[in-house]
């Protein structure tokens, strides 16, 4: 039963997470139309557009669940999620039908999100339903390692992809490869999720003529329950939340765009990573049988809180020392204006919305992955980059009367700053890419291990403190709609979120600043007022 249920949700979320792991060539392949800094941010909003109708899919599948069965409403989330994710597979480019590719890749993330949305609840309470009393946190920490599981598989199946058919064949077609394979795995799941039987908890209940005829209603509309709901959301699964997108999806984004580290080996760097952490979701979640949910899940987050600043610059010293060292050797300034600089993270933002120097000069350290710090300058003064000992003006960008595009002679001479930085920063010590050969592979893996094993303290023991919260009845719709805002909304959006900041700050490491907070804040909710649960008798409350 455990095996049928997590290999289902195991296909799922290989679906949902081949987009996240191919976002670089999605954002070049659907976003074309934008320079590369908004692509890219625009790419992880199209891919943070699934999370954020998670918790309306919740409610939708949510219901369901409650009313007619555990085991249907989960088939037909996989028929949604499978066909999404083959069509993106099929789907034209930019380049073929323009501004289309995107609004239809967007449109299939929000059905795969809709879709996601009734999954996990269907199979976490399914499990959980199953599993006999003290043995809970061990049964349902096998769900817990399925979406693990499926960004590790689609990892392999992409590194498998590339490295046979070379990476520039990947990036212009065999991209779609990894996407099309999710047919077969649509078979296997729709054979085995008709192969199993309807939760005893849940068939007993309907035998009685017990079930719910309003879920919904009694799951929010009444303060006993939605009391609950709310604790459930910001002392549990918000901080929860942006540790697994911290640990499995911000640190290979930030190998990759940041670190400058080649994509294939960084997929395997996260890949050893996550096989080495995965058994870790079911030690925690049978030792949360033990000595409790709570406690484990708190640590996690504690541990998160004060290590990512630490991690992330270890990071940068082992997977890049040539940057780590001209960080410190010569640092870039950006002088400018206050009020002539814009906001750098709009993911809708064309290279041409940026005209003064400020932004000009932002813009291309960005691309440039540079790390810089601001310092303001009195009214009227220019502004000037200074890299290391180089002092460089930036030009002030001059529309052509269209509007589209600059005029020639400040598109050459912005064309020349864009230069004369990728001089500067050779000159000061900065890479184009990492060096393989200065890496410190063991050590990069040690990071990524240590960052994974926090998911696992925090996603482990959930499953079963979440299906033990709240009552048979409305447990799917209750326990779906809090997990699925925490980790749709706090989670999904933390690359995007914490790339925006990057942009606009300038600091590569200030957005971990959004996943050190939240996980603070859910600490200190989730420590005074949420009740341990793993006593609770989930038999005995219909």
């Amino acid at each position: 039963m455990i095996f049928a249920s997590s290999l289902g949700t195991v296909f799922e979320w290989y679906d949902f997470y081949l987009y996240g792991a191919l976002a670089p060539i999605i954002a070049k392949q659907f976003f074309a139309g934008l320079d590369p800094s908004a692509a890219f941010i625009f790419a992880l909003l199209a891919f943070a557009a699934g999370f954020i109708v998670r918790p309306f899919g919740a409610l939708v599948f949510g219901r369901l669940g409650d009313m007619i069965g555990r085991k249907y409403t989960f088939l037909v989330t996989i028929l949604i999620m499978g066909s999404s994710t083959f069509v993106v597979g099929i789907l034209p480019s930019y380049a073929a039908i323009g501004v289309a590719a995107p609004v239809v890749l967007i449109g299939l993330r929000m059905l795969q999100g809709l879709a996601l949305g009734g999954e996990y609840g269907g199979a976490a309470t399914y499990v959980a339903e199953h599993a006999p009393q003290g043995k809970r946190g061990a049964y349902t920490s096998w769900i817990q390692t399925t979406a693990t599981l499926g960004l590790f598989l689609s990892l392999v199946v992409i590194l498998l992809a590339r490295t046979l058919m070379g990476a520039d064949a990947f990036a212009d077609w065999g991209w779609r490869v990894p996407f099309l394979m999710s047919i077969v795995l649509l078979v296997v799941s729709v054979w085995i999720r008709l192969s199993m039987n309807e939760s005893p908890a849940f068939r007993k209940m309907k035998e009685q003529g017990r079930t719910s005829k309003a879920p919904v209603t009694e799951s929010f509309g009444r303060w006993k329950n939605l009391k609950i709901v709310i604790l459930a959301l910001l002392g549990l699964v918000a901080g929860q939340a942006v540790v697994w997108y911290t640990g499995q999806f911000y640190a290979l984004f930030f190998l990759t765009n940041v670190l400058k580290v080649d994509d294939s080996l960084a997929n395997i760097l996260v890949a050893l990573a996550l096989l080495a952490a995965t058994p870790f979701f079911v030690v925690f979640g049978t030792l949360s049988d033990r000595i409790g949910r709570k406690p484990i899940i708190m640590v996690g987050l504690a541990l998160a809180a004060v290590s990512y600043f630490p991690l992330f610059h270890a990071l940068t010293e082992a997977a890049n020392p040539d940057l780590a060292r001209a960080q410190e050797q010569a640092r870039i300034v950006v002088k400018a204006v206050p009020a002539s600089c814009s906001f750098q993270g709009s993911p809708v933002a064309r290279e041409v919305d940026f005209t003064s120097p400020c932004d000009i000069a932002k813009r291309v350290l960005a691309q440039n992955a540079a790390s810089y710090v601001n310092e303001p300058l009195a009214t009227g003064l220019p502004a000037v980059v200074q890299i290391g000992t180089r002092t460089l003006t930036p030009p002030t960008g001059v529309l052509a009367p269209e509007g589209h595009r600059f005029e020639e002679a400040s598109a050459q001479a912005i064309a020349q700053f864009k230069r004369d930085v990728a001089a500067a920063l050779k000159d000061a010590g900065y890479p184009s890419r990492a060096d393989p050969a200065k890496m410190n592979k063991p050590l990069i893996v040690a990071i990524l291990f240590a960052l994974v094993l926090f998911v696992t303290m925090v996603y482990g023991p959930i499953a079963a403190m979440l299906v033990e919260l709240f009552p048979t009845r409305i447990r799917y719709t209750s326990m779906s709609l809090p997990y699925h805002i925490g980790n749709g909304w706090f989670g999904g959006l933390m690359p995007t979120i914490a790339f925006a900041m990057v942009a606009q700050n300038g600091n590569i490491y200030h957005g971990l600043w959004y996943p050190v907070v939240v996980a603070a804040l859910t600490l200190v909710i989730g420590t005074l007022l949420v009740r341990e649960t793993k006593d609770v008798d989930i038999y005995a409350r219909d």
